[in-house]
C-alpha cells in the first residue's frame, strides 16, 4: 500500500513544484524515483539532506527510491546556481566517494532488505563511460534544440551580462547528460519520477522531454524549495565551511551545536524538514515552545533527532555532555571523558599557551600556571588575588594557591583547562 507522498511533503514545507498529475500518478501504486547526488567529496553535507529526506519519505510511502551518484556529471560540473565550473575528478576518486556516500545514505535508506521497494544506488558513470561523443550527439543531442536549452534559467543566468566568465560547452551540455540519465533509468528501472532542488527544474524537465520525444513515454518532475535561513545567511555553512555528515570533517558536537543554535523561525521550519516526527508531535512541540521560548524546546528536539539519525545515540549523549561543559555544571571527570577532537571543538578560539611536559615532573604551581609561564592573567599579584577570591578552577574544579598541577590533571594526556570565574577559559597544551 502506498501513502500520499506529495501531501506528506506539502505539510512539511518540502514541495516547491510538481508536474501536473504527479500526485495522482503516485497514488496508483508503487513507483520509482531518483535524486542525483554530487560525488565531488567523500561525504554528504547538510545541504544534501533535503534530497535524501525526500527519498526516505518516498520509501516510507511505499515507493522505490534510487540514489544516483553523478560520477559522469561530477566530471563535468552543473551550472545551476553556480558562478564557476567545478574541479573535475578522476574515476578512482569518484569510486571512493561513491562508497563513502552509500555508507552515509544507508543511515536513511533501506538498501539491504529484500523488500520490493528496497533502495538502489546507481552511478551514471557506468552507462556514460562507453558512450562515444558521436553516438551521444546522434542518439540524444538531435532530439533537443539549442533554443530549448537556451531557454533554461540556469543557462540564461550564466550567459547574462553580469556573468563575466560565460559558460563552457561542457557545462552547456550538462542538462543533456542529466536528461539522458532520466531516460536511461526510465528504460532500465522503469523510473518515472526525478526529484531535486527547485534550481534543478530545468534539468529535470529536459529528462521528461527526452522520455517523451525518444521513447514516447511519460516522466514526472518534482522539486523541493531551496533551504534558506531567516537571517539571510546561507543554510549549512559556518565560519569554517560546510556542515558535513562525516564525523571526521564535522564532529558530532559541532553538528549538534549547529542545529541547537538555529533561530526560532528556522527551528520551526527545519523540524518538519529534517526529522520524521509526526505532524501531531511537531504541532504540540511548537505550541509548547512558544509558551516558553527561552527553553529552546524546538532547537533541542531538532538537534537530538538529527544527531542520532546522522551519527548515533552515543554521539548525541557525548555532544550534550560536551555542551554542558561550556554552558552548565560539569566535573573534571566529564572533561576527561572527552576525545581530543571534541575538546578542541569546544574550546576553539579560547586563548592557549604551551608548557613542556617536564614542568609537570615536580608539579606546576598555580602562580606559574596562571601568569608567569602562560600569561593567562596579567601578573603574579593578580593571580594571587583571584586565587584568594576562590575564582580559579583547574579542569572545572575550584583550587587554592597551594594547588599543584600534576600529570594526573592531564586531559587526553596533553591538555589542562584553566578558568577564571564562569566564562574566562584558558587551555594549557602540554608538549613533550
Amino acid at each position: 500500500m502506498t501513502s500520499n507522498f506529495v501531501k506528506e511533503l506539502e505539510w512539511r514545507g518540502m514541495l516547491h513544484d510538481a508536474m501536473p498529475g504527479t500526485e495522482e500518478y503516485l497514488m496508483e501504486g508503487m513507483q520509482s524515483a531518483y535524486v542525483g547526488i554530487d560525488p565531488t567529496a567523500d561525504s554528504l553535507h547538510i545541504g544534501h539532506l533535503v534530497g535524501v529526506m525526500m527519498l526516505r519519505h518516498f520509501q516510507l510511502a511505499g515507493h522505490k527510491p534510487f540514489a544516483l551518484v553523478g560520477g559522469a556529471t561530477g566530471m563535468i560540473g552543473d551550472p545551476s546556481g553556480k558562478s564557476a565550473e567545478r574541479n573535475l575528478l578522476d574515476e578512482k576518486t569518484l569510486r571512493h566517494n561513491q562508497e563513502a556516500l552509500k555508507e552515509q545514505l544507508s543511515r536513511f535508506l533501506d538498501f539491504e532488505s529484500d523488500a520490493e521497494n528496497a533502495a538502489v544506488l546507481v552511478n551514471n558513470y557506468d552507462w556514460m563511460k562507453d558512450f562515444s561523443f558521436l553516438d551521444f550527439i546522434r542518439d540524444v543531442g538531435k532530439h533537443i534544440t539549442v533554443n530549448y536549452m537556451m531557454a533554461k534559467d540556469s543557462v540564461k543566468k550564466r550567459l547574462s551580462a553580469e556573468a563575466k566568465e560565460g559558460m563552457s560547452f561542457t557545462e552547456f551540455t550538462y542538462q543533456l547528460v542529466q536528461g539522458y540519465d532520466f531516460l536511461h533509468l526510465y528504460r532500465t528501472h522503469n523510473c518515472t519520477l526525478q526529484m531535486g532542488g527547485s534550481d534543478q527544474w530545468g534539468n529535470i524537465t529536459t529528462g521528461t522531454e527526452l522520455i517523451r520525444r525518444i521513447d514516447g513515454g511519460k516522466g514526472y518532475a518534482l522539486t523541493c524549495p531551496l533551504i534558506t535561513k531567516a537571517d539571510g545567511t546561507k543554510f549549512g555553512k559556518t565560519e569554517s565551511g560546510n556542515v558535513w555528515l562525516d564525523s571526521e570533517r564535522t564532529s558530532p558536537y559541532k553538528f549538534y551545536q549547529y542545529w541547537l543554535n538555529t533561530s526560532d523561525a528556522d527551528a520551526e521550519k527545519y523540524i518538519k524538514i529534517f526529522t520524521f516526527l509526526s505532524k501531531v508531535d511537531i504541532d504540540s512541540l511548537t505550541v509548547e515552545h512558544k509558551e516558553a521560548p527561552h527553553l529552546r524546546l524546538l532547537q533541542k528536539k531538532l538537534a537530538e533527532e538529527i544527531t542520532v539519525m546522522v551519527h548515533s545515540q552515543e554521539d548525541l549523549d557525548n555532544a550534550v555532555k560536551a555542551s554542558g561543559i561550556l554552558f552548565g555544571k560539569s566535573t573534571s571527570q566529564d572533561l576527561k571523558g572527552l576525545n581530543e577532537k571534541t575538546f578542541l571543538d569546544i574550546f576553539e578560539g579560547v586563548p592557549q599557551a604551551e608548557v613542556p611536559m617536564t614542568s609537570l615532573d615536580n608539579g606546576l604551581d598555580m602562580i606559574a600556571a596562571l601568569s608567569a609561564q602562560t600569561g593567562f592573567l596579567g601578573s603574579n599579584g593578580e593571580a594571587r588575588r583571584e586565587l584568594k577570591q576562590n575564582s580559579i578552577s583547574v579542569n572545572k574544579e575550584k583550587v587554592k594557591e597551594d594547588y599543584v598541577i600534576g600529570k594526573e590533571d592531564l586531559i587526553n594526556g596533553k591538555f589542562i583547562l584553566l578558568q577564571r570565574g564562569k566564562k574566562n577559559y584558558f587551555v594549557l597544551t602540554v608538549k613533550g
